[in-house]
């Protein structure tokens, strides 16, 4: 009897670690079988800036021509604070599935050295593609004395920290910008901190700031409508979208040093996805920025179509990062050395 049960008992024991490798065993079938099925299904997009911005119209643009060739939709939702470091953060804390994608602008390459977040582009996600190389702009509203940049600095001179200017927050356009233009011209701004470019144009109309600096994506149909003027690009040369506007090293020579730069929109995944999964995202978006429509609505918008995957995409963003970190620390902006985050030197 004894023995009986001995022996039933072992059976049991056998069967149950059979049945326990076989349910493994198809667990990680599954998981590769998950990774061959991807998408199954909606895929959330998180803006990192308000709606109107221009990180918000390319994102929102993009993901309408993109879900065919995807193969899933695209479910975009705007997630606003601490220059974009909310959306950001969320996007880390999901699961590293492919199923939540941040569609974000150039902010994150300076969370780091400005104190803002741990999280950064090159340390904890990877790029499933960069969309567009954007210019930015200096913006004052129509009716301003100001008729051209020289004016605007003479006044600044004159009145410091008078000025007005309508920033983003830390590390936002406006504020890399004006860094640059204080390090550069000696002048100082009164920042008015708001969330994202779409609030910063309503300030400006509203007269509520003296100037801005938009992205020209976003600043454009202001521009047309006769709202807005853009006493310069901050670029070393015209753009096709606006070509009335002066590019500020005509004006001033010496920012040809910090150029070409500005902002820039990408679509990240968190660091940990699969490669299969980050690949097929990236041959979706590839595949979506190819349409014709939607190269045409960029370079409208004054966006330079990139199109960049892989260490293309890598590469661009370092290039981002060291050139945006060395100006704001040379120009004071910040006590932390891109040195001591392993940011190298932008190569003049």
């Amino acid at each position: 009897m004894n023995k009986y049960f001995t022996k039933r008992r072992f059976l049991i024991y056998c069967t149950a670690i059979f049945f326990f490798i076989l349910a493994a065993c198809s667990s990680n079938d599954s998981s590769g079988a998950s990774e061959d099925n991807f998408p199954e299904k909606d895929i959330n997009g998180i803006i990192q800036w308000g709606e109107g911005g221009a990180t918000d119209i390319i994102s929102r643009t993009l993901a309408s021509v993109a879900e065919d060739e995807i193969g899933a939709s695209l479910v975009m939702q705007n997630r606003t604070g601490a220059t974009g470091a909310i959306a950001t953060q969320y996007v880390y804390d999901q699961a590293a599935d492919g199923y939540t994608l941040l569609f974000g602008a150039e902010n994150p390459n300076l969370y780091q050295i400005l104190d803002i977040s741990e999280r950064d582009y090159m340390n904890d996600f990877v790029p499933v593609t960069i969309i567009g190389q954007s210019y930015a702009g200096i913006v004052v509203n129509a009716d301003s004395d100001f008729e051209t940049l020289e004016d605007l600095v003479a006044y600044a001179e004159e009145n410091p920290s008078n000025l007005l200017m309508g920033t983003s927050g830390e590390g936002g356009l406006p504020h890399v910008a004006s860094a640059m233009l204080r390090n550069e011209l000696n002048i100082e701004f009164n920042p008015i901190p708001y969330d994202g470019d779409g609030p910063l144009a309503v300030a400006l109309l509203g007269n509520e700031i003296d100037v801005t600096v938009l992205a020209v994506s976003a600043a454009q149909e202001y521009i047309d409508s006769g709202d807005f003027k853009m006493l310069a690009v901050l670029n070393n040369d015209s753009l096709d979208s606006i070509p009335d506007v002066q590019p500020i090293t005509e004006i001033y020579p010496q920012f040809e040093t910090y150029l070409p730069w500005g902002p820039f929109q990408g679509i990240f995944a968190h660091k940990d996805t699969p490669e299969e999964i980050v690949q097929k995202l990236s041959d979706g978006f590839d595949a979506a920025q190819n349409n014709e429509a939607f190269t045409e609505r960029l370079t409208d918008l004054g966006v330079d179509p990139l199109n960049l995957h892989g260490e293309d995409a890598i590469e661009f963003v370092q290039a981002n990062q060291s050139t945006s970190a060395w100006m704001l620390y040379e120009a004071g902006e910040t006590d932390i050395s891109p040195e001591e985050l392993g940011i190298p030197p932008v190569e003049k």
